[in-house]
């Protein structure tokens, strides 16, 4: 992998991150369909119906519908070769239904850390690893 390749998954990265801030589901579904393979392999601890893209959009579905204020904030980015590892901390409030709970109105802030797999300048594979617990006591799903 060469630095100009790097930088460039760097850039993906950054307009996908930028896009999952902006709040606005159409926003983030057009940037999942710019940069992320329509059949990219989706690791991460949230049950899915579909696969590729459409799991990545459904996630997206879900968190902003729960959690309409939702921010990721990126703490570390590193990337290496043809991956970036990203760990971030995820606020937001719990505004409409997630995980079968009403909407509680409290806030969350909860870490997850994410690598991405690049392959032609698109996202091709993600594992992701989210502080559910966290976030579940925070909403008073769990004792603490």
């Amino acid at each position: 992998m060469t630095a100009t390749e790097t930088a460039r998954n760097r850039a993906v990265f950054g307009c996908f991150h930028d896009a999952t801030n902006s709040g606005d589901l159409d926003v983030i579904e057009k940037t999942i369909d710019e940069v992320v393979a329509p059949d990219v392999v989706f690791h991460a601890p949230v049950p899915m119906e579909t696969t590729g893209a459409q799991a990545l959009k459904q996630v997206w579905t879900v968190l902003l519908r729960a959690f309409p204020d939702l921010r990721v904030t990126a703490e570390d980015v590193l990337a290496d070769g043809d991956k970036i590892v990203c760990r971030n901390t995820v606020t937001g409030t719990h505004r409409g239904e997630f995980r079968g709970m009403p909407a509680t109105g409290k806030p969350v802030s909860y870490s997850e850390i994410f690598i991405l797999r690049f392959a032609g300048g698109r996202v091709a594979e993600i594992w992701g690893v989210v502080d559910v617990l966290t976030q579940l006591r925070q909403l008073g799903a769990l004792a603490a």
